[in-house]
């Protein structure tokens, strides 16, 4: 396999995209933040002081999606046609779990958009909640999905049946 960031003398650079079609391209990227019975208690009745850590978790992961190619240096700027984040809380074992799906039409794919969402939303979890409990642990983050481009559709092949 090729690294495409590097040039012929190992310097890194930003990838050439000009030559490449514009085509939809989607993402979907996973991850989840465990915490103790009583914050996740708290989460779920909206009772955490700071507020409604969900909604907050949600906006932050999207405007966070928005920024990827502030904070990731070698990353394209995107016009982005969609962003998504979902929780799922799972009580049987004290976490939620976010999903962020991200959206293009253009020449390059929205895979690292999608992780810094679901890291950005996740990040965001603990900062409410860090005050009930120190100890969350975030985790099992991975791109579940990409569509579009030249190298086609890819579905996770260490996640699936999850």
């Amino acid at each position: 396999m090729e690294f495409t960031h590097f040039d012929e003398n190992g310097n890194a650079l930003m990838v050439d995209v000009s030559e490449k079609a514009e085509t939809k391209r989607e993402a979907t990227a996973r991850g989840s933040i465990y915490m103790s019975p009583e914050c996740l208690k708290k989460v779920k009745e909206g009772t955490m002081a700071k507020g409604d850590v969900l909604g907050v978790a949600r906006v932050a992961g999207i405007m966070g999606a928005k920024k990827t190619s502030e904070l990731i240096p070698l990353c394209h700027l995107l016009n982005l046609t969609k962003l998504t984040v979902d929780f799922t809380i799972k009580e049987e074992t004290n976490e939620i779990e976010a999903a962020c799906t991200a959206r293009t039409t253009g020449k390059t794919g929205v895979e690292m958009e999608a992780l810094t969402g679901v890291n950005i939303a996740l990040l965001t979890i603990y900062d409410m909640c860090k005050a009930v409990d120190k100890s969350m642990e975030m985790g099992n983050i991975y791109l579940e999905h990409k569509s579009g481009g030249k190298s086609g559709e890819f579905v996770n092949p260490r996640k699936q049946g999850i």
